[in-house]
């Protein structure tokens, strides 16, 4: 193992700078990143993609993902590149509002089903790396193919065909993880934990109609599509479907033109502006097609190796807690490492059981039924949410809620402190 040079006579010990490999370049990843170089240690993060994939949808920060970015003295930056979206409508297939909840923008409370902090996910991932391009090797267009470890070190096998030793691996590879697969036990159960719902996302050229509030319409068999504009020339499409079928959960696994006439075919009668995104989603280049799980798994580290944000406990995107949830925990991670960076086994068990309270509470969260009332399968159905969803909106009751209550999303659970990782 790599350590730090001896200290002085009668000065304090430093702990020992490890070499630490990173295998995935996203928000998780370089979170890490960014806090293991402030404890001293030697970084390398190798991503597969070609370059740094800065790319995807709108995603938000709350409650202790919020404190997390703040704790790394970037929260201004974030600020700087927030998406300006004012709150939520529920359209009928005319495009009329039936009800609109509004941002929290109190400064109390928690956070609607629109954040106080939307930001693109590329615009994260680039301010993240942005911070620590200077002290990290960062390596593209490269993967970990497999690993062997003892005791004293781990030795990955890269896509390339070379090999490095490191004092620790860490798959922060996404909710497809294949270090997490190489990690978790045989005969350990499936770690997906499925709620019934597939999604996909893509770009389409902004117009006129497309303003600040998020429109959500839905239609009969299950079906919703949310329109969410993000930058002067474009607009974000999300087409979310009820389905438990066994094409609809490989579909995803398929050529990305099998993917698109998956979703024309379950959409093309859905009404509202579907000819229009349909139509977009034929041409775009940002297309992507995923079922919504969530990563439930008693094993988050083996040895010298550990596991990271999605990777490890992936909230699925209907948690409100997805981002937020990799920030905390690369939080927490880098938090131990640097307190016991002499005693890595301990310092993963500190990890697991700091963290772990705080992950089966978002996760919890995420309550199936209530998905599928917001999802109805008959027009009567989607008329009676209208209903009762503008009834509540006119006795202000979304904006009530979230402005008296005591805690955001992630309960009461609250970031450990590491002085160290203080900005």
């Amino acid at each position: 193992m790599a350590h730090a040079a001896e200290p002085a006579a009668g000065s304090p010990a430093q702990p020992p700078s490890l070499k630490v490999l990173i295998c995935g370049g996203g928000v998780a990843g370089q979170a890490l990143a960014h806090r293991l170089t402030r404890g001293g240690h030697r970084v390398t993060v190798v991503e597969r993609f070609p370059a740094l994939r800065a790319t995807g949808a709108q995603v938000d920060l709350r409650g202790q993902g919020i404190d997390a970015v703040r704790r790394m003295g970037l929260l201004d930056t974030v600020k700087s590149k927030l998406v300006d979206e004012a709150g939520v409508a529920f359209v009928n297939a005319r495009g009329k509002p039936r009800a609109t909840i509004m941002a929290n923008t109190s400064g109390r409370g928690r956070q609607t089903l629109t954040s106080e902090y939307e930001i693109m996910r590329g615009d994260l991932v680039r301010i993240l790396h942005d911070a620590t391009k200077g002290d990290v090797d960062h390596v593209f267009g490269v993967s970990v193919d497999g690993f062997e470890q003892d005791e004293e070190r781990v030795v990955a096998h890269f896509s390339d065909g070379s090999s490095g030793a490191f004092d620790l691996l860490v798959g922060a590879d996404g909710q497809g993880s294949r270090i997490r697969r190489a990690v978790l036990p045989p005969g350990t159960p499936d770690p997906y934990w499925r709620v019934g719902i597939h999604m996909a996302y893509w770009f389409v050229p902004r117009i006129a109609s497309d303003t600040d509030i998020r429109d959500t319409y839905l239609a009969p068999g299950g079906r919703m599509i949310m329109r969410r504009s993000h930058h002067p020339s474009e607009t974000q499409v999300y087409f979310a479907l009820r389905e438990e079928s066994e094409d609809a959960s490989a579909v995803h696994r398929e050529p990305v033109e099998r993917q698109k006439r998956f979703w024309a075919d379950r959409f093309r009668d859905a009404g509202w502006q579907t000819e229009r995104f349909l139509k977009g989603m034929e041409t775009t280049d940002s297309f992507y097609s995923q079922e919504v799980v969530q990563v439930r798994t008693d094993t988050w580290s083996k040895g010298r190796v550990v596991l990271v944000g999605d990777a490890a406990h992936c909230a699925s995107p209907y948690s409100g807690m997805g981002v937020s949830g990799g920030l905390v925990g690369a939080y927490v991670l880098a938090g131990e490492i640097n307190r016991h960076a002499d005693d890595l086994p301990r310092a993963l068990a500190n990890y697991d059981t700091t963290l772990r309270p705080f992950v089966d509470e978002i996760q919890a969260a995420v309550k199936p039924h209530l998905l599928r009332l917001g999802m109805p399968m008959s027009k009567p159905a989607i008329d009676a949410f209208h209903s009762v969803t503008a009834l509540a909106c006119f006795l202000r009751v979304p904006d009530l809620v979230a402005r008296y209550a005591k805690e955001d999303r992630g309960g009461d659970w609250r970031l450990p402190e590491y002085p160290d990782l203080r900005a």
